[in-house]
């Protein structure tokens, strides 16, 4: 059996680290700097991984293989299976021309589209990452602001960067109680103390979004609405984490956030809306004009951005074939007409609560999953503590994986909606073509991470970093960030690094829960610059193979957010642990 060395390089944990840290350089290096395509950059970066796994961590060839492979595997299923009903749902609205309404229902609220990104963007999106997570909002939100006239690079950094803040306690707060069954602390204490931590980067990030859509314009003009939504999304997070429920905080603070813009809206209005989305329209026609936009990709037209693909129906049942109209004085709609543009969103959170809340059908879906020893691995690799490796038994999730909720909720849209099974089926089968490199380069990253864990990479840089003894904790939060950087995960960054927070926090005389919090909040800053979220959100807005070009515009706010975590926890560890619940 297989038992990783912590210090295989000269008996040094610190060299080891420095080996150790190669794959993660190699994928950035040729992802953010050589601006190579992100399933050529994961696929080098796994080829290192596995050949230190071998030469310097002594790992036998046949099981690094079967790592990788083990790795790939949940790359498809369960991640970018969500990822694919995800956008699946969304061409449905396209093809029934509902897409229009739901455009112009967004626009009765507000047709500023520094006010539209924060509305979409952060709070639908932290609705759906609430419910779903694993990168469906950045799927589906993305497509949404690129129909409404946002330039692709735009759109995917504006998705992007709002999906930070609810990411802690997305997909049902599963990162959170992940943590606490590894760790054993109630994952209610792990939640009230990351409810202490993230609210701070929710207040900022819609002036961030305003000054990404719209430059210091955007800020000057829209401070006011930006600051509320923020305000109040990190404030009902902060008491929904520590007096309500954790699981429903994200759920609450998005409608929260949502409902107090809207009232918000009603007392005050930005100035510039009109110039800030001519603007925005100038910059798609410039991008389109100089084929930044990733298209066309082979002959005869190539890969269009997924939200412009389709072939949709008009309000008179007609074909109609090309882009979507870009938004001007868009046409008013009541009643019926906004239900029915709202209805699958209204449908997925339906679908998504019974599953999530209804404890009988909790119960029936988790009792559905098919977990096995992945052959040839199981049995085969212990930790570096000597225990059994849970990761080598894989969970195949076929009825209860969020994916499979969006296909049910997909089905049930499309009889709505009259699209009929051929139009279904096929828009189904467009999306997994247009996927094709998605799929390849998540599948090599989730295996790199494999890799990376089971040969014990990862280890050995967490050990590394957690021997700062006192000054760890303003460093916690940078395991979590690469973490989520690496997996595309919160959940697995602190299936990862958890139990190691927990053991140098006993080990430094601080506090386990808040290094183990950190470790979740560092998380959520790292998710922007993840390949997996960058091949999803370059996917969504046609930029396929340009997510160097992403990684570039995302890394300086999340290195920015990240600083301003290790410092929150660093003084939460001392001066102001009296925020702590």
């Amino acid at each position: 059996m297989y038992q990783p060395d912590l210090s295989p390089v000269a008996d040094s944990l610190a060299l080891s680290s420095l080996i150790a840290v190669l794959p993660l350089l190699t994928l950035f290096v040729l992802l953010g700097g050589l601006r190579m395509k992100a399933h050529w950059a994961g696929l080098a970066a796994l080829a290192v991984a596995v050949v230190l796994a071998v030469t310097a961590y002594g790992m036998p060839a046949d099981l690094a293989l079967l790592s990788a492979s083990e790795g790939a595997a949940f790359g498809l299923f369960p991640i970018m299976w969500i990822v694919v009903t995800a956008i699946w749902v969304y061409q449905l609205t396209v093809v029934s021309g509902r897409f229009e309404d739901l455009r112009r229902a967004f626009g009765l609220i507000s047709a500023d589209p520094r006010v539209q990104a924060i509305i979409i963007a952060f709070c639908f999106g932290g609705l759906l990452e609430a419910l779903a997570g694993f990168g469906a909002p950045v799927a589906i939100t993305g497509v949404m602001l690129m129909g409404l006239g946002f330039a692709p690079v735009r759109a995917a950094v504006t998705v992007l960067v709002a999906n930070t803040a609810p990411v802690a306690f997305g997909a049902i707060a599963t990162p959170i109680i992940t943590a606490g069954n590894l760790t054993k602390i109630p994952y209610t204490e792990i939640g009230a103390y990351v409810g202490h931590q993230t609210p701070l980067v929710a207040f900022f990030v819609p002036l961030l979004l305003v000054a990404l859509v719209d430059g210091r314009r955007g800020v000057r003009q829209t401070w006011p609405v930006a600051l509320v939504c923020g305000a109040v999304f990190g404030l009902a997070q902060f008491v929904s984490a520590t007096y309500l429920s954790v699981e429903l905080t994200d759920i609450i603070a998005s409608l929260a956030a949502l409902a107090a813009v809207v009232l918000f809206l009603r007392l005050w209005r930005p100035q510039g809306g009109e110039e800030a989305r001519a603007d925005l329209q100038k910059a798609a026609e410039t991008e389109q004009g100089d084929g930044s936009a990733g298209q066309p990709s082979k002959p005869g037209g190539g890969d269009l951005p997924v939200a412009q693909s389709a072939t949709r129906n008009g309000q008179d049942g007609s074909a109609v074939t090309g882009t979507l109209p870009m938004p001007g004085a868009a046409q008013r709609i009541e009643g019926p007409r906004i239900l029915m543009a709202f209805l699958p969103y209204l449908i997925i959170i339906g679908v998504f609560s019974l599953a999530k809340l209804w404890t009988p059908l909790k119960e029936f879906l988790a009792a559905s999953d098919v977990k096995f020893g992945w052959p040839g691995l199981d049995g085969e690799v212990l930790t570096a503590a000597g225990k059994a490796s849970a990761t080598t038994v894989y969970t195949f999730p076929w009825l209860s994986s969020p994916g499979t909720l969006l296909l049910l909720s997909g089905v049930v849209i499309a009889a709505v909606y009259r699209v009929t099974p051929a139009a279904a089926a096929r828009e189904f089968t467009a999306t997994l073509h247009k996927l094709r490199w998605a799929l390849l380069t998540v599948a090599a990253v989730l295996a790199l991470a494999y890799v990376m864990n089971l040969s014990g990479q990862t280890i050995t840089i967490g050990t590394w970093i957690a021997g700062a003894g006192t000054a760890f904790a303003f460093l916690s939060p940078v395991l979590g960030w690469l973490g989520t950087a690496v997996t595309g995960s919160d959940t697995s960054a602190n299936a990862l690094f958890a139990t190691l927070q927990q053991t140098a926090a006993n080990k430094a005389g601080l506090d386990p829960t808040l290094l183990v919090a950190a470790n979740t909040s560092g998380g959520v800053v790292g998710k922007m610059i993840s390949p997996q979220n960058l091949t999803i959100a370059a996917t969504a807005v046609g930029l396929i193979g340009r997510e160097s070009q992403l990684f570039r515009a995302a890394i300086k706010w999340s290195l920015m957010l990240l600083l301003a975590l290790c410092v929150l926890v660093y003084l939460q560890s001392n001066v102001l642990a009296w925020m702590l619940p």
